[in-house]
């Protein structure tokens, strides 16, 4: 326990001598809230929700927001199980935790650890195959998977890993998976650093293997960090999200929504948003302008999209072609932004429109009572939403 707390201390100090350094060096280093940097950097967070915390955050007419789980610290990725439960990815901890609302009172009455001891766990999928039901986790540095029986909640057998040896350190840490409709495992890997040429080209990328983790490819590039996508039930079209850099002031550059196309590449580090070149890198970089991708949609600067989750329960009106963003805040800002969730609309020509869906988690002053991740819906319309600011699951529903 000593060493541990030695260990934090340290790691604290040398947090604030970078930061310190940081803004002696860089005139574009804003910070509005050096707790959310803390935040940002170590996973630590606030306390938990209290009343005033529901009370503060507001819904579209008709929803109702209430607390599903707390004290579940660093709260981050989703995933509802066949049988109904709600998985959740603790990174700080390296668990998964498996929550189960048995009295079915849109409470979590069971919270269990259902993985510990793994290495900066963040993205979670589930794998029908036969009569296996195959649990699949993304830690920092590898794939791993094991198989399940939900209706007991118990794990059938050894955890083992399929994908070793993914890049790690630098920056961006997490790992996030999902399965296609393909059947293909499709994974994001963010970048090393906040702008620079990576030397592994799995960094900055979307990449895609079998189920078995063999048959690796880099099926998309220059997505300096997509923590979420998702596909529309429409046409099966792949979005995801992605963190634009820092240190070039409060408004530049957007965070994006990018469509993905298998061997398209999305500017990073060379093209900033809508084509603009990056000032440090884009020097020379000319004609990358004609074969790099620009957003679907633009995010506001540091808005820090992360989960995104496409909508499919029938009983929510006006949200059919509609998708749900966790915009986790800015910390490279000298007035604090995002900490909300947004709804993004596709029209019939899939033109993008934007709307406030959650809000309250930035309170007047600059108060940050909490940080979105990641979005998951139950079989009932439930929508979830994970905050890793105050280790809590909030619960949406429509009345």
């Amino acid at each position: 326990m000593v060493r541990l707390l030695k260990a934090f201390c340290l790691l604290l100090l040398l947090c604030v001598l970078a930061v310190l350094l940081l803004n002696h060096y860089y005139t574009g280093l804003q910070v509005s809230s050096y707790r959310v940097l803390f935040n940002t950097v170590t996973g630590s967070g606030n306390a938990t929700p209290s009343n005033d915390t529901l009370t503060a955050l507001t819904t579209p007419s008709g929803f109702e927001l209430t607390l599903f789980a707390e004290k579940l610290p660093n709260a981050r990725f989703l995933k509802i199980t066949p049988a109904g439960q709600l998985l959740v990815s603790s990174p700080r901890t390296g668990s998964i935790f498996l929550l189960s609302d048995t009295n079915a009172d849109g409470r979590a009455d069971t919270q269990q650890s259902l993985l510990t001891g793994l290495k900066r766990p963040q993205g979670i999928d589930i794998l029908n195959d036969g009569d296996t039901s195959w649990l699949y986790i993304a830690e920092t540095d590898a794939v791993g998977r094991v198989a399940m029986d939900w209706t007991k909640g118990k794990t059938l057998g050894e955890y083992h890993h399929l994908i070793r040896e993914l890049p790690t350190g630098g920056n961006h840490w997490s790992r996030t998976i999902h399965f296609g409709s393909d059947g293909l495992l499709y994974m994001t890997v963010g970048s090393s650093c906040n702008v620079c040429e990576e030397r592994d080209p799995r960094r900055a990328a979307m990449l895609r293997y079998r189920p078995d983790g063999t048959g690796e490819e880099i099926f998309a590039t220059g997505l300096r960090n997509s923590v979420g996508f998702d596909w529309t039930h429409w046409n099966n079209q792949l979005y995801a999200t992605d963190n634009g850099r820092d240190l070039l002031g409060d408004d530049f550059p957007p965070c994006e929504l990018n469509l993905i196309q298998q061997g398209g590449f999305y500017g990073w580090p060379y093209i900033n948003g809508f084509g603009v070149l990056d000032p440090d890198y884009g020097r020379g970089q000319e004609k990358r302008l004609t074969t790099s991708i620009s957003p679907a949609f633009g995010f506001r600067a540091h808005n820090a999209p992360l989960g995104i989750h496409f909508l499919k329960h029938q009983d929510h009106p006006h949200y059919q072609r509609t998708a749900l963003v966790a915009l986790h805040g800015s910390w490279n800002r000298s007035e604090p932004d995002g900490y909300k969730v947004i709804a993004l609309h596709w029209d019939q020509n899939d033109v993008i429109s934007s709307e406030d869906f959650i809000r309250g988690f930035l309170q007047p002053g600059g108060q940050v009572i909490g940080r979105p991740v990641d979005i998951a819906e139950g079989a009932d319309g439930s929508i979830y939403l994970s905050d890793d600011y105050t280790g809590a699951i909030y619960r949406v529903l429509y009345k």
